[in-house]
């Protein structure tokens, strides 16, 4: 099948130029192998090949011995692999020698001896809608970060539209095996069952409760794009034969989290001019907002019926592609909220301290709202410390990109891209 290009194609082929090693870490079926193989000339498949994994126990040299780049897909099925590849990067000396894929992130004590320079991490994540060609990238993240104001006329699309897609989600395998939206919600229900059934247990060696797993996803899902606490979820989530406690359903998170199936939206902490207190709780989301809408077995005409859901799952959406257009330059999706109730829904920060912030408003009828808690933040933050915002956007769901004469601007998530 045709490769989709993704825009960690480039930064992959970036840290190869520089590092011994890339260690591609996603959530199970994002892509990770497809893109490890467009830059590798051999590999060894740990997951699917028998012969490899014995060979691990036996003779590691012989799995890493290939051309290079070699890619090793989901080592983390043998772990021990670590530390031989970690030693071959040194004993060659040469930049661009593996391609590592995992979709668990092993116990910390696995990878803590890694060595400045040997192995470098990427993140991946499903494609954005920029990826999948369900955006035009007319308004780049980029070019918000120099301060161009947004411009773009309407694509046509509708709320209906928008609601599908994120039923859908940003899967690969569903585009190439040009899977109908039905399908796919299918196939999102048995991945999310495999999850709870299979990997989650797995992931630790714990013995996990499916239906329980089910229960905390479920409250997760309710619970998306807010601060919600693990006890609340836990309460959420305490079924007919007993309470979850709050530990466990901790437990849980950290091993979703370690399957990279969910991914916390942490908050900024700006120097602010005004007395309010900064919050620290992150916010909540799925790696991909299809999976909130499995784990409640909702479908689009469900979603636009329960216009208040939907927006919870849009705001998912747009801090999904967010971080994947973030990360192509070098910046990173944070939030703001204070004790006196202003919130932003997503602030972006490059490396460099320049920032934009965004509300995130499935309809037109909320801009205002959104614009005007964008300049009320913006008046809080101490801009002699922090600098002056690149920019102050509304992101909605459909319609065109234009600058108000406030200077906030307004772009659809139809329209943003890198």
């Amino acid at each position: 099948m045709k490769y989709r290009s993704r825009l960690v194609d480039r930064e992959l082929t970036l840290r190869l130029a520089s590092t011994g090693a890339v260690v591609i870490e996603g959530p199970r079926a994002c892509g990770k192998t497809a893109t490890g193989r467009q830059r590798a000339v051999s590999e060894a498949l740990l997951d699917v090949d028998e012969q490899a994994r014995l060979a691990v126990a036996v003779d590691p040299a012989l799995v890493l011995a290939g051309d290079t780049p070699r890619l090793i897909d989901e080592w983390q099925v043998e772990p021990s692999i670590w530390n031989h590849i970690r030693s071959a990067v040194d004993e060659r000396a040469r930049p661009g020698q593996f391609i590592l894929t995992g979709s668990a992130v092993p116990a910390d004590d696995v990878t803590r001896h890694t060595g400045a320079g040997r192995l470098t991490r990427l993140r991946m994540r499903p494609m954005s809608l920029f990826e999948t060609g369900l955006a035009t990238g007319a308004v780049s993240l980029r070019a918000l970060l120099d301060g161009v104001p947004p411009r773009c006329p309407a694509a046509g699309h509708t709320v209906g539209n928008v609601a599908d897609w994120i039923a859908v989600g940003g899967w690969p395998g569903h585009l190439q095996r040009a899977l109908t939206s039905a399908e796919a919600w299918r196939a999102n229900r048995d991945y999310l069952d495999e999850i709870r059934r299979v990997d989650l247990p797995r992931v630790d060696g714990a013995n996990r409760d499916p239906n329980r797993i089910g229960r905390l996803l479920r409250s997760l899902a309710r619970n998306v794009a807010t601060q919600a606490s693990v006890a609340t979820m836990a309460a959420d989530a305490g079924g007919a034969d007993a309470a979850l406690k709050a530990h466990t359903a901790q437990a849980y998170l950290s091993a979703l989290a370690r399957l990279m199936i969910v991914e916390d939206q942490p908050a900024w902490t700006p120097h602010l001019r005004s007395r309010a207190t900064l919050r620290s709780t992150p916010k909540r989301h799925f790696v991909d907002p299809s999976l909130a809408v499995s784990a409640l077995r909702a479908t689009p005409d469900r979603l636009l019926g329960d216009l208040n859901l939907l927006g919870l799952f849009f705001e998912s959406l747009v801090v999904r592609d967010l971080r994947i257009y973030a990360q192509a330059n070098d910046s990173e999706v944070l939030h703001y909220r204070d004790n006196t109730g202003l919130e932003v829904d997503a602030v972006v920060q490059a490396a460099d301290g320049r920032w934009a912030a965004f509300e995130i408003k499935l309809g037109p009828g909320r801009v205002d709202e959104g614009a005007r808690n964008l300049l009320k933040f913006a008046e809080r933050v101490d801009q002699a410390a922090c600098g002056a915002p690149s920019a102050l956007a509304v992101i909605v769901a459909v319609g065109y990109g234009y600058e108000r004469p406030d200077g906030v601007g307004v772009l659809p998530i139809t329209a943003l891209g890198p």
